[in-house]
């Protein structure tokens, strides 16, 4: 199970830390990754890390996004800052045992998800 939380309306320019709190399996065994969704559009990724530490980030938030991995707390984690109004949407965390690097950013190589957290940039 995927917990996601963190989520929240925040000016432009502001920060926002989301986590996502696995249960059932160990994040160290596990490819995670996020990934986010604005109405009518399709679910991107924003970024990934494979089993190994290996990080891919989506363009569009390189500099910006950092992702880390907590395996004590079995927590990911996504800090956002340099906020941007385009950065608003439902930001989901994924899971899979085998995801390459190259497929990080694919939502389609993620079989568990969590139900999302919203974030408003205004």
């Amino acid at each position: 199970q995927l917990v996601e939380s963190g989520g929240g309306s925040v000016q432009a320019g502001g920060s926002l830390r989301l986590s996502c709190t696995v249960s059932s399996v160990s994040v160290t065994n596990y490819c995670m990754g996020w990934f986010r969704q604005a109405p009518g559009k399709e679910r991107e990724g924003v970024a990934g890390i494979d089993r190994y530490g290996k990080i891919l980030y989506a363009d569009s938030v390189k500099g910006r996004f950092t992702l880390s991995k907590d395996s004590a707390k079995n927590t990911l984690y996504l800090q956002m800052n340099s906020l941007k109004t385009e950065d608003t949407a439902m930001y989901y965390c994924a899971a899979d045992v085998r995801v390459y690097p190259w497929q990080l950013l694919r939502h389609e190589s993620f079989d568990y998800w969590g139900q999302g957290t919203q974030v408003t940039v205004s």
